[in-house]
């Protein structure tokens, strides 16, 4: 692993929380988005973050990470902007898929990333519904790289309401 991470630090609390730039990075996003797909077994997830510019780059990462697990193709949806009760609400109306929200907290420079991962049933993982796993993978440099191109995914926008006016997308 080029710049790891303490897994055990950061990786808790239904996803991965952390200071940016001293305890995470955007890389995590990607093998969050990884194992997410791997250790649920998902061939579709939906994601979203809050906007701010620290939660962009994990989000971005995120999605890739997600559409290059292994041979699951997976198709991430993503609601771009969205509060965690719309995302609850597609991966609902999605027949219950599992799902990722981003957000960030604190001034420039100083800010906290939350990375959430929900299961299928619209609750954070935990230590029993995968979060152990993905932090094990992670931790012991497993992260699920794609077998080829074929099995790759795709992201797709996924429409849902528009964010409040001025929001980026």
């Amino acid at each position: 692993m080029l710049d790891p991470i303490d897994t055990d630090a950061v990786i808790r609390d239904g996803g991965a929380n952390g200071r940016y730039p001293d305890e995470i990075h955007a890389a995590a996003g990607w093998w969050l988005g990884a194992c997410l797909v791997t250790t649920l077994k998902a061939h579709r997830i939906t994601v979203a973050h809050d906007g701010r510019s620290t939660s962009v780059p994990f989000h971005q990462r995120l999605c890739r990470g997600a559409v290059n697990a292994q041979h699951y193709a997976c198709t991430v949806l993503t609601l771009r902007v969205a509060d965690e009760d719309t995302l609850l609400r597609a991966m609902a109306e999605l027949g219950g898929v599992p799902g990722a929200r981003v957000s960030s907290t604190g001034p420039e420079g100083e800010e906290t990333v939350s990375i959430v991962l929900y299961g299928s049933d619209g609750k954070p993982l935990d230590e029993d519904t995968g979060l152990a796993s993905i932090r094990h993978l992670i931790a012991n440099d497993r992260v699920p790289i794609p077998v080829n191109e074929t099995a790759k995914g795709r992201i797709e926008h996924y429409p849902h309401p528009p964010a409040e006016e001025g929001a980026e997308r």
